[in-house]
This record gives structure tokens, sequence and C-alpha cells, in this order.
């Protein structure tokens, strides 16, 4: 038999459990969508370069921030999303998942990885796309050397740890192989154990040539030390857009660690495309019959 007593203190206990907190979501509705693009209305409070989620799972950015409609650029399975689909903030910049898992994987623009390998093992922490760089004062002069390993550069054009180097060049007279052997030739340094961690970031390739030139560095035993980020021809133009800035919040991972990074974009012409193309459908000025103004803004905030 129970007593009343003992009734009133498990109802006590019990209600003292209970989370008197309401939470306080704030929910959107997309107005149209379309080439990889939602407009969505009622995120009134939503930043700029915020991750939203759609009622399916699907991820996107929020970039136009327009008085009546928020303009989201959706990062994967664009054909998923809705007219009048439900839209939540998630509150958290967009940001990629970095650990020591990375290496020797190959992954997509959003962390996941894509080699069929399974998940990304070992710890990770989100760094944000999109992060404002140290100023020059706070930054170390360039004082040690990166060893490209082919003599004609290492000798005419010393190039130094902390320093941008640009490589152009027509199609097909070997821009991609200047970089590969660099990633292939610091495999010397990993034996010593003074690893120089290298990050190749494929924007807007073929997935076989992708394929093909991580099979190169495996064979190579360059994996070891080096992650693929591929952003292919057939992903999304978010997708392309953002891959180099994953790139860059891989090497800042390391960086910020105390360790080095060699961070490699092939090619960033292909980025300004899909940039273009992003500007356009979400309704800026192009920049006549050009890239949009604001893509050298965007690429030295890169470098």
């Amino acid at each position: 038999m129970i007593k009343p007593n003992e009734i009133s203190d498990i109802l006590k206990s019990k209600l003292e459990e209970v989370d008197k907190q309401a939470g306080f979501e704030e929910i959107g509705t997309v107005l149209e969508v379309g080439d990889g693009v939602a407009h969505v209305y009622g995120l009134d409070n939503v930043k700029a370069s915020e991750l939203v989620e759609f009622e399916n799972g699907v991820r996107g950015v929020a970039m136009n921030l327009e008085e009546s409609n928020v303009g989201v650029i959706l990062l994967n399975d664009i054909e998923k999303v809705t007219e009048n689909m439900t839209v939540r903030r998630t509150g958290d910049i967009a940001s990629i998942p970095v650990g020591e898992g990375l290496l020797g994987r190959v992954i997509n623009t959003l962390g996941d990885p894509i080699d069929g390998k399974g998940p990304i093992e070992g710890k990770t922490l989100l760094m944000p796309l999109d992060r404002k760089a140290p100023g020059v004062i706070f930054r170390q002069p360039v004082k040690e050397p990166l060893q490209t390993g082919i003599k004609a550069i290492d000798a005419m054009v010393p190039i130094g740890r902390g320093q941008r180097e640009l490589i152009i060049g027509d199609r097909q007279v070997g821009k991609t192989t200047i970089a590969i052997d660099t990633i292939i030739n610091q495999r010397e340094n990993f034996k010593n154990g003074k690893p120089l961690y290298c990050i190749y970031v494929a924007i807007g390739q073929k997935a076989s040539s992708v394929a093909a030139l991580v099979n190169t560095l495996r064979e190579h035993g360059a994996m070891d030390y080096t992650i693929v980020l591929a952003a292919n021809a057939s992903d999304s133009a978010a997708m392309r857009y953002y891959a180099p800035m994953a790139g860059a919040a891989i090497g800042e991972y390391f960086r910020d660690s105390g360790r080095h990074a060699l961070v490699i974009y092939d090619d960033l012409s292909k980025q300004a495309v899909s940039y273009r193309e992003i500007s356009l459908i979400l309704r800026r000025p192009s920049g006549r019959e050009a890239y949009p103004g604001d893509i050298f803004y965007l690429h030295s905030r890169l470098l």
C-alpha cells in the first residue's frame, strides 16, 4: 500500500525535474526556389553566412539578407527543396568539422567523406568557413623555405612558408603537375618527423580526374599527410564556391595547432565562375559581362 505522503514526494521530485524554460526557434517558409537558391520568408534575425536547415535535412547558407526575404544558397540535394517548406535557423555560422581523422581522406565541402571508406574517425572541431585572417602585425615574417622539389623553381623563385604563390599558364601545360609534385616531394619531411600537411582543393573538376589524382598520391605514399577536398563539376554552385574557404579552414586548424600546412586551390577561376552563377541567381549586379566586382575582394580575403 502506497502512503499519501509518498505520492506527494514522488510528484514533487518529478516536478523539480521539469524544465520550465521555454524554447524559441525561428522558423521560416520557402517562397520560391530555383537553380540552387531558395528565397525564404520569416527568418528575421538570421545572420549573414548562417547555416539554415530545411525540414528534410537539406542545409543552406543565408547569403542575401533583404528586407522582405532571405536568399539562401543550398549546399546539398538542391532538387529536394520545394516551395512552402519550413526552414529553421541553426544559430551556427557555416563551418566544417576538422580533425586528425581527415588525413588521407577525400572529403566534400561539408566535411563529409566521399571516398567510400566510412565515417571520419577521431575528434573533430568546427572551424568557420569564412573567418577574419590575423592582421599583418600578428604574422611571422616569411623565413623558412618550402621546397617544391622542382630544381628550377627552388633555385630561381624560392617559395617561403607563409607565402602565396600563383601558378598561371595555358591549359595542359602542367600547372596541376607542379602542385602534385610538390605534395609528393614533402614525403621526406614526413619521414623525418617534420611533416608539412597538404590540403589539395579540387574545384569544378571531373570526379574521374580527382580519383586519378588521389590514386597518384596514394601510389607515392603522399596521402599519409594529405587531405583532398573535392567540389566536383557535378556539385552545386554553392559547394564549389565554398570549397576554397573549407580548404583554408582546414589549413587554419593546422596553423592554430602550431604546425605547417600547404593549401593548393585548383583552380580559383572555377570558383569565380560559381560565384558569378550564385550572384546572378541572387539578382546581384554581375559587373558588365564579367565577374561580379567583389570577386577580387573575395579572393584577397581568402588568400
